[in-house]
């Protein structure tokens, strides 16, 4: 299963729509993208809830001193297990992330022009890059004490630590979307400085999305596609690569980059029209993105498990296409969701008013959480369904009173975003 380590960020990097003078307070698309944030951490939280107990999973711990370092992705292997956790994370890695950039990227141009070069890299390092230091520091090796301990002779802490030290790396957990959505705001900026006219070309291709749909969607299926597929092909759609903290899935950088470019180019003028707007192509055409979700999933599970059983005789065509059928679900299942949500959820929900104002914080401070209580679950004689939901519940309840608590620091409160709505022009998108 690709990429599994593959979660998080700002969550989603999204502002409010309050804090967007170009923005209608309480317009619809504004509403659907606000409601987003909150469930977005309800999907990511349920994601590293339930690793543990996918039925693929070895049946022993992965080694914490040996390559390739899988405890990264999969810190608690526990014996119980539940194949119905493999179809929901599966459904998760091939377009969470991905959606992620689409939408991080969808305010940076009206940011950029609003506050300007220098400001707009500052309030980016101190909302991405101080907490990504911080928590890389602090919290993971605090998360991967359990991981150490499930195949540790020494127990100690300072063995754990003697063992952290000599790894060839610096773990970064999911914190790994952090550092590069700050560098593709570094590549933001470069563009609409010393590149322009690069980005004007940007900013026209996509305003044809609403009048010409489908030529907006086959130049995107198309650019992902280039982007994608020669990595895949030379690294496989798996591997990773780390130098110090900086992780990253070597065949997604550059298909990340395009989601991220979308949604600067479609973001960039007033999201209630074109693509987003009540009578645009996503939500008329709700239930057919869903139909292309589900079938587009199914296809890439198929292909997946077809180059798995002739992974010793793989052809390179059979690969391509795996990884064409990547492309496709990816960017299916991404519009899919993004549908669902201007159908269904642009409106004001009240359940998610505080969970959305506190998602990026329960980004920053759930996997510790994660992993120490699948840690503890692990001698639990129950099945692996109520394990998951006890983890998911335990972190969604506990990080968000941390947050809650972190808000009570002034100079933390600012990094995750303002607690009440005066206070919101002091942030920056």
């Amino acid at each position: 299963m690709p990429g599994l380590m593959a979660q998080a960020r700002r969550l989603l990097n999204l502002p409010q729509s309050r804090e967007q003078g170009e923005q209608k307070p309480g317009s619809r698309a504004s509403l659907a993208l606000d409601n987003l944030r909150g469930i977005v951490i309800l999907l990511v939280l349920s994601f590293h809830s339930v690793l543990a107990y996918l039925n693929f999973l070895p049946a022993a711990p992965f080694p914490f001193d040996k390559p390739p370092y899988l405890w990264r992705a999969f810190p608690i292997v526990d014996k119980t297990r539940w194949f119905g956790f493999d179809l929901f994370c599966a459904w998760q890695d091939i377009f969470l992330m991905s959606l992620f950039f689409f939408l991080s990227g969808l305010f940076v141009w009206q940011s950029l022009e609003r506050k300007g070069t220098q400001r707009f890299l500052h309030d980016r390092i101190v909302r991405l890059g101080i907490p990504f230091a911080v928590v890389v520091a602090v919290l993971m090796p605090l998360a991967n004490y359990p991981t150490y301990l499930q195949t540790a002779a020494d127990p100690g802490l300072f063995a754990f630590w003697r063992h952290w030290l000599a790894l060839p790396f610096w773990p970064c957990g999911p914190m790994w979307f952090l550092w590069l959505l700050l560098l593709a705001d570094f590549a933001a900026t470069a563009l609409h400085r010393f590149a322009p006219r690069w980005g004007d070309a940007l900013l026209r291709f996509s305003s044809t999305a609403g009048r010409r749909p489908m030529r907006y969607f086959g130049g995107f299926l198309i650019a992902s596609a280039i982007a994608y597929v020669p990595l895949a092909v030379v690294f496989t759609p798996s591997a990773w690569a780390a130098i110090g903290p900086f992780g990253f899935q070597l065949s997604r950088p550059l298909h990340y980059a395009v989601y991220f470019a979308a949604g600067m180019g479609l973001g960039a003028r007033d999201i209630e029209r074109g693509l987003f707007a009540p009578e645009g192509v996503l939500r008329r055409r709700w239930y057919v993105w869903s139909v292309a979700g589900l079938g587009s999933l199914l296809l890439w599970m198929a292909l997946t498990a077809l180059t798995m059983t002739h992974r010793g005789s793989l052809s390179l065509g059979l690969q391509i296409l795996d990884d064409l059928s990547f492309v496709l679900a990816c960017f299916a299942n991404c519009f899919a969701l993004l549908a669902l949500i201007f159908r269904f959820a642009a409106r004001r929900l009240p359940v998610f008013d505080t969970l959305k104002r506190d998602a990026y914080g329960m980004y920053l401070v759930h996997y510790p959480l994660v992993v120490w209580l699948q840690y503890a679950l692990l001698g639990l004689g129950i099945w692996a369904l109520a394990k998951g939901a006890i983890v998911f519940g335990g972190t969604l309840l506990l990080s968000w009173g941390t947050v809650a608590a972190v808000r009570r620091i002034s100079l933390a409160a600012q990094m995750i975003g303002p607690d009440r709505p005066r206070l919101l022009h002091k942030i920056g998108a």
